[in-house]
């Protein structure tokens, strides 16, 4: 091969492999969970909300109202602030089948997922996943995947540690 060709396919070539050698940034798949959430939510004994933009801009205005003179309202509306949808799958009285079947896809969607943390008690758990940001105060597509509970709650958008620590500690 020309050695002109070889350096030009060198240097187009480097710039990709530099991309390929870094780490892949963890992501929350929201197409595969609404995709999910879609395939499911005709099944006997599923309920699910969604809140698009609309909805939740909406609650957002409802919320704002209500902290003019509610100090625990204006703790909500600071974590509210940064969602844009929400989405809510109840599986509890679906048929055993079904509920595996969500548990199994929901585990392979979530799969490669950042993991924020996990807890057990007893036979039930709870997997709660983000993508954090590199500061570590703020959590975006925060999904809480509740097997045991035949439950997933995604809220996508970004939610500050803060307000929800704060929040957290007056319960």
């Amino acid at each position: 091969m020309n050695p002109k060709k070889l350096l030009l396919l060198f240097s187009l070539l480097l710039p990709l492999a530099a991309f390929a050698l870094q780490p892949a940034q963890k992501v929350i798949p929201k197409a595969q969970l609404d995709a999910l959430v879609t395939e499911f939510r005709r099944c006997d004994g599923v309920e699910t909300v969604r809140l698009g933009r609309v909805a939740t801009l909406a609650a957002k205005g409802v919320v704002r109202m209500a902290a003019k003179g509610d100090p625990d309202a204006r703790e909500m509306m600071d974590i509210l602030r940064g969602i844009r949808r929400l989405t809510v799958l109840q599986y509890d009285d679906a048929a055993p089948e079904v509920r595996e079947r969500i548990n199994a896809r929901l585990t392979q969607v979530l799969d490669g997922s950042e993991l924020l943390m996990e807890a057990r008690d007893g036979s039930s758990s709870m997997r709660i996943f983000g993508v954090v940001d590199d500061a570590g105060d703020t959590v975006r597509d925060f999904v809480i995947h509740a097997p045991g509970d035949n439950a997933l709650i995604c809220i996508f958008g970004s939610l500050s540690m803060d307000s929800l620590g704060k929040m957290m500690a007056n319960d």
